[in-house]
């Protein structure tokens, strides 16, 4: 069966057109937010499980 591009082109546009105008300015602020914490927490639990494996192995 061969694929057809198109369609799946035509289909993610239709999809991602019909998402946008339900997305509030309030959303985006607070998925950044998110993302900015989420970003500091990754990094922080990151570094304290370095130091925590590496006085382990001395």
């Amino acid at each position: 069966m061969e694929s057809n591009n198109t369609i799946h082109v035509g289909t993610a546009a239709g999809t991602v057109l019909s998402i946008v105008p339900n997305i509030s300015s309030e959303d985006v602020l607070k998925t950044i937010v998110l993302a900015i914490v989420g970003a500091i927490v990754s990094f922080t639990v990151s570094l304290l499980l370095k130091r925590l494996t590496k006085s382990k192995n001395k």
